[in-house]
């Protein structure tokens, strides 16, 4: 599979990305697909669990959903802006909303970027290696 997508990470120095979802299913299938491409994950149920990750971490990038229970994704990447850590990690939102106002809201909030689902694996490799210039 690494080879048929030609986009996979070589590199010794694995970059980690913390993914953020609601769904585990979803969480297992970016992680997945992440570690194909040669990336360290690790895993938030929402967007407390991902902001007490980070506080405790150091992350590369950072994979969220936008509708979650506690704390949403927009919710999650103003708070994250707010600290000192995670003032400049690439957030990139992956979400089955494709609105232009929900964009907004994320790109306002400092998102990086926005994917939709469902997602192609090739698709999120390329975006993951554009955001994080390797």
């Amino acid at each position: 599979m690494k080879a048929a997508f030609g986009l996979w990470n070589t590199k010794m120095d694995k970059k980690k990305i913390l993914v953020v979802d609601d769904s585990s299913s979803m969480r297992q299938m970016l992680s997945y697909t992440l570690k194909l491409g040669g990336y360290d994950t690790i895993d938030a149920v929402d967007g407390e669990d991902a902001f007490t990750k980070l506080e405790g971490d150091n992350f590369d990038m950072i994979i969220t959903d936008l509708n979650m229970p506690k704390l949403d994704g927009i919710e999650f990447i103003k708070k994250t802006r707010g600290s000192a850590k995670g003032k400049f990690i690439p957030i990139v939102m992956l979400t089955t909303e494709s609105q232009q106002e929900r964009k907004m809201q994320g790109k306002a909030a400092g998102a990086t970027g926005w994917i939709v689902k469902p997602f192609k694996p090739e698709q999120l490799i390329s975006v993951v290696k554009k955001v994080l210039g390797c």
